[in-house]
C-alpha cells in the first residue's frame, strides 16, 4: 500500500510556474544521420524503423553468474527534445506496433547525458509470449518492471497510452497509463529529478530490438508514435 506521502498527484502547480509546450523546441535524432529526417519541432506523430542488422537496447546490468563483464549497451535509435531538468512538467505519447520477437520495445525515454549516463525507459515490451508495459529506471544499474494495463489490440498490433509528469509538492517523477478516461499509476522515480536543476535532460521516444536472430532485410520493427505532448515549465 502507498503511504499519503507517496501518493500520486494531480494537484495545481505552484503559481510561479507557468506551463507551455515544447512546440518552439527542436528534434534530435540518435544516432546522428545525414540520412534521418528530422521532424519539424511542432510534430505530434513520427516513427522509428530499428534496424534488422544488429541488436539494439537500452540497458545496464552487472556482472553475474551468466555473464563476467557488465552490460552496458545503448544503441537504440531516439527521437528527442533537450531541455533542462527543472523545465520538465509532463510528457504523453501512445506508442504502437507489431511486437512479436523476444524484447521487441518501444516507448518514452527520460535520459540524462554524460559519462555517468542515466535514464528511464517506459512502454510496451514483448516478453514470454505476450506484450506488457515495461518500465525500466537506471540510475547505476537498470531496474526492470512489468504490468499487463491498458495494452490495446487483440491480435499483431498493440498499442497504448504513457505518461511521465511531474509531482511539484516532492520533486518526484511518476509514470502512468492513460487508459480511456482513467489516469493509472504504475510507477515512483524519486531520484531523477533531483539530479540538478541546470542540468540537461533528453525527453522523447525510441524503440529497440535486442533479439534480431530470423530477421530480415525489410524485417526491422516499426513503431508508431503519435499524439506527442512535451509540456514545460517558465520560470
Amino acid at each position: 500500500m502507498l503511504s499519503t506521502a507517496h501518493t500520486p498527484t494531480n494537484s495545481i502547480s505552484p503559481e510561479n510556474l507557468k506551463m507551455t509546450s515544447s512546440h518552439h523546441n527542436p528534434f534530435h535524432i540518435f544516432p546522428s544521420s545525414d540520412s534521418a529526417p528530422i521532424p519539424s519541432p511542432s510534430t505530434t506523430s513520427f516513427e522509428i524503423t530499428v534496424p534488422h542488422s544488429h541488436a539494439t537496447d537500452i540497458w545496464q546490468k552487472p556482472a553475474n553468474a551468466l555473464s563476467s563483464t557488465p552490460i552496458k549497451t545503448f544503441n537504440a535509435p531516439l527521437i528527442y527534445k533537450t531541455i533542462k531538468l527543472k523545465e520538465f512538467h509532463r510528457v504523453r505519447v501512445t506508442v504502437s506496433a507489431n511486437f512479436e520477437r523476444l524484447y521487441d520495445q518501444g516507448g518514452l525515454v527520460f535520459i540524462l547525458p554524460g559519462e555517468e549516463r542515466k535514464w528511464i525507459k517506459t512502454g510496451i515490451e514483448f516478453y514470454s509470449g505476450d506484450a506488457y508495459v515495461s518500465t525500466v529506471a537506471c540510475d547505476r544499474w537498470a531496474d526492470w518492471s512489468l504490468v499487463q494495463t491498458g495494452i490495446r489490440g487483440e491480435h499483431g498490433r498493440k498499442s497504448v497510452t504513457i505518461e511521465a509528469e511531474r509531482n511539484p509538492e516532492e520533486s518526484t517523477l511518476w509514470l502512468y497509463i492513460i487508459d480511456g478516461e482513467k489516469r493509472i499509476p504504475i510507477r515512483e522515480v524519486t531520484w531523477v529529478l533531483s539530479e540538478g536543476d541546470e542540468k540537461e535532460v533528453w525527453v522523447g521516444v525510441y524503440a529497440a530490438t535486442p533479439t534480431v536472430e530470423g530477421r530480415k532485410e525489410g524485417d526491422g520493427l516499426k513503431v508508431d508514435f503519435e499524439g506527442w505532448e512535451l509540456e514545460v515549465s517558465g520560470f
